[in-house]
C-alpha cells in the first residue's frame, strides 16, 4: 500500500500546484478563500492521478492531461462541498466543512466556483500534443459524468427511508454517485493520450468497476474500521439509516423477524451503540459484510483484467496497482 501512496503522493506534486495557479485570481477574497479550503485539506487525490497515469499508460505526455487532472479533482470537491451542505455534515477530510467555517451561501458559491473553473481549464488545454477534437471529446465526458453524479444524489436522497431497494437499484446509485467521475477520469486520461476508441472504452470500464469497489469499500470501513483511521464514528453509516450493498443484503436475506429488527434500528435517529452492535451482529449472521467485500473484489479483479489490452509499462503496472489499493486501504 505505501508503494501506491507514493504513486499518488509523485503525481499529485503536479496537480496541487496547478489547482494553486487557477484559484489564485478568483475574487472576492472570501469566495477565494471557501474555494481553496478543501483543496488544501489533503485527500487521496486518486481521481486526478488516475487521469494522468491512464494517458501515460496509452502512450501521452503526462503534462498534456493536468489541467484535465486538476479539473476533475475540483470537480469532485464540487461534489463534497454540496454534498456536506445537503447532509449538513460538520467534518470533511479531519476539518471543519466549507459551510461550517464560513455559511451555506459562500459554500455553494464555492462549489459553484469550482465547478466553473473545472470546465474553464479544460477548455483551455488545447496544445500542439492536444486537439480541439480531444477536448471536445474530454468536455464531454466530463460533463456527462457531473450530470451522473447529480442523478446519484438524488436517488441516494430518494433511498433514505425507503428499504425496499434492489442491489440493482443501489449499484445503479453508487456508479452515479461515485464511480462517474472516477469511470470519467481514466476516460479522459485516455482521450488525451491518443487511445483508439477501443482502449477510450476499456478504460472507462475499469474506472467505473474501480469506482464501484471503491464505494463498497467505504461502507465496509465504516463497519470494520477504526474510529482514527476513519475519521467518523463505526456505524455511523447505521445511525444515519444509509442504504449500503451489506444493508440490501441482509435485509434480503432476514428472516421476518431479524428483517423487523433491522428496520426498527435502521428507523431510529437516536441508535445506540449497543443498537449498532445488534446490526452487526445481524450482518454477520447473513454473511452480508463478506458479500460486500466479494462483490468489490470481483469488479477489482475484472478491472485489472482489463489492463491486459495496454502495452507493458510502469504506468500500466500502477493502475493495477491502484485496483488493488482500493480495497486495502483504511480510511
Amino acid at each position: 500500500m505505501s508503494d501506491v501512496k507514493e504513486i499518488l503522493g509523485s503525481y499529485s506534486v503536479d496537480v496541487i500546484e496547478t489547482i494553486k495557479d487557477n484559484l489564485s485570481t478568483i475574487t472576492p477574497k472570501a469566495l477565494q478563500e471557501a474555494s481553496v479550503y478543501l483543496t488544501k485539506a489533503g485527500g487521496k487525490m486518486i481521481r486526478p492521478c488516475l487521469t494522468l497515469i491512464s494517458t501515460k499508460a496509452v502512450g501521452g505526455k503526462k503534462e498534456s492531461s493536468l489541467n484535465s487532472a486538476a479539473a476533475i479533482e475540483l470537480i469532485h470537491t464540487f461534489s463534497l462541498i454540496h454534498d456536506d451542505i445537503m447532509d449538513d455534515d460538520d467534518i470533511r477530510r479531519g476539518m471543519p466543512a466549507v459551510h461550517k467555517v464560513w455559511d451555506d451561501d459562500v459554500a455553494i458559491l464555492s462549489g459553484d466556483t469550482l465547478f466553473s473553473k473545472a470546465f474553464l481549464m479544460i477548455s483551455q488545454s488545447v496544445s500542439s500534443d492536444v486537439s480541439y477534437e480531444q477536448i471536445n471529446k474530454v468536455l464531454s465526458t466530463v460533463a456527462d459524468a457531473c450530470l451522473y453524479i447529480c442523478e446519484g444524489q438524488a436517488l441516494d436522497i430518494e433511498f433514505e427511508g425507503c428499504y425496499d431497494v434492489s442491489e440493482d437499484e443501489y449499484l445503479d446509485m453508487v456508479f452515479k454517485k461515485t464511480a462517474a467521475l472516477i469511470a470519467a477520469s481514466t476516460k479522459a486520461g485516455a482521450i488525451i493520450g491518443g487511445a483508439s476508441d477501443e482502449i477510450v472504452d476499456v478504460m472507462y470500464e475499469y474506472g467505473r468497476l474501480i469506482g464501484l469497489a471503491f464505494q463498497i469499500q467505504d461502507d465496509y470501513l465504516d463497519l470494520v474500521s477504526d474510529e482514527e483511521s476513519l475519521g467518523k464514528p463505526i456505524g455511523s453509516d447505521i445511525a444515519k439509516g444509509k442504504m449500503t450493498l451489506i444493508v440490501v443484503k441482509s435485509l434480503f436475506e432476514a428472516s421476518d423477524e431479524d428483517r423487523e429488527i433491522l428496520l426498527k434500528i435502521l428507523k431510529d435517529d437516536d441508535s445506540s451503540n449497543e443498537d449498532i452492535g445488534v446490526v452487526l451482529d445481524l450482518f454477520d449472521k447473513y454473511d452480508s459484510l463478506e458479500y460486500a467485500r466479494k462483490v468489490a473484489q470481483d469488479n477489482v479483479d475484472k478491472a485489472k483484467q482489463l489492463l491486459k489490452i495496454l502495452p507493458d509499462s510502469e504506468s500500466k503496472i500502477a493502475l493495477e496497482k491502484i485496483a488493488d489499493f482500493v480495497l486495502e486501504r483504511h480510511s
